[in-house]
């Protein structure tokens, strides 16, 4: 048996969804922990999720609560919140866990509040745990569903990575592991943003070439800021850098690139995302604050953060943007 047989997925939204029957497949036991107890009595009825991912079921290991405290039985935790509301549910989490148990944060974004990585804002409120991140290019729908998929886990224990994407990994869902917990954390954040920006060049219909120049050009954004932040080169060439922007630059299931089309479409930042949540939107602001205070240029990144706060038109953005002054190619 497994050192993690057991695991509880905190968050029943589509991804802690997807998560959980992944961990399922993968022949672990998991608990799925929803906030709003009517919720967790209605998956537990119909064993499925239609609130969060209509028509598709919970796998027969999947247990539904709304009972915090039973991620204290488990021998690791995914924490799948939404990233702004990560740090409070972590602080929830120092109350029930036992020391040792390892948190996997599975949220792509940066805190606002504090201006840190999730990373290590939750290192500071779970001393007790190992902290570990997962990310990489993955719909929730294509997960739940058992469609393959790749993704990597990182740790800055090795042994704790290893056994925590072996623990994971099924017939259709492949963790690898490494150690670089920045270099993963800043590709799932900051992939977030370039999205956007690739959402709105296509539904203002600006053609394939421009979102493709901006692909090329906001991956070089991604890797300079990850490099000033101490983050592995190979990291953002990987599945949590390169190949998360490639999935979510390029398809409406990214909600980050279908709120990035709907204002290309002309909508505002308040209704863009149609009631559904865009990280990016909310990442923006403070990865640009971050880049600044080091010095990284990152123009892509800075436009949409304007855009998102209502402080730049889309056509000004573009025209500011290529109306930068020509340079050799980085």
């Amino acid at each position: 048996m497994t050192l993690f047989q057991s695991i509880a997925v905190v968050g029943a939204g589509a991804w802690g969804t997807a998560l959980a029957n992944a961990a399922a497949r993968a022949g672990r036991d998991v608990t799925l922990i929803a906030r709003d107890p009517d919720h967790a009595a209605e998956m537990a009825a119909t064993r499925s999720n239609d609130r969060r991912l209509p028509g598709v079921g919970l796998e027969p290991g999947v247990t539904p609560t709304a009972e915090l405290g039973r991620a204290a039985a488990a021998r690791a935790v995914l924490l799948v919140t939404p990233a702004q509301a990560a740090a409070g549910m972590a602080e929830a989490l120092a109350l029930v866990l036992k020391p040792g148990v390892p948190v996997v944060l599975c949220a792509k974004g940066i805190d606002r509040a504090s201006g840190h990585f999730l990373g290590e804002l939750l290192t500071d409120i779970l001393p007790r745990q190992p902290v570990a991140v997962l990310s990489g290019p993955s719909f929730a729908e294509d997960v739940s569903r058992g469609l393959p998929t790749a993704v990597v886990l990182a740790s800055a224990d090795a042994i704790v990575a290893e056994a925590l994407g072996g623990a994971l990994s099924g017939p259709t869902f492949r963790v690898y592991h490494g150690t670089d917990v920045r270099g993963v954390e800043i590709g799932g954040a900051a992939k977030n943003v370039l999205a956007i920006a690739c959402g709105a060049v296509i539904g203002r219909g600006l053609g394939e070439s421009a979102r493709a120049a901006l692909v090329a050009r906001g991956f070089a954004e991604l890797t300079r800021f990850a490099s000033a932040h101490g983050a592995r080169p190979q990291t953002l060439m990987g599945l949590s850098g390169l190949g998360d922007l490639v999935l979510t630059a390029g398809s409406m299931k990214s909600r980050n690139f279908a709120f990035g089309h709907a204002l290309g479409r002309g909508a505002g930042p308040a209704e863009a995302g149609g009631g559904k949540l865009a990280e990016g939107a909310l990442t923006a602001g403070v990865l640009v604050e971050l880049a600044e205070a080091r010095g990284v240029e990152m123009p892509i990144s800075r436009e949409v953060s304007l855009l998102v706060a209502g402080r730049r038109s889309l056509d000004e953005a573009i025209a500011g943007l290529m109306a930068r002054p020509t340079r050799a190619e980085d």
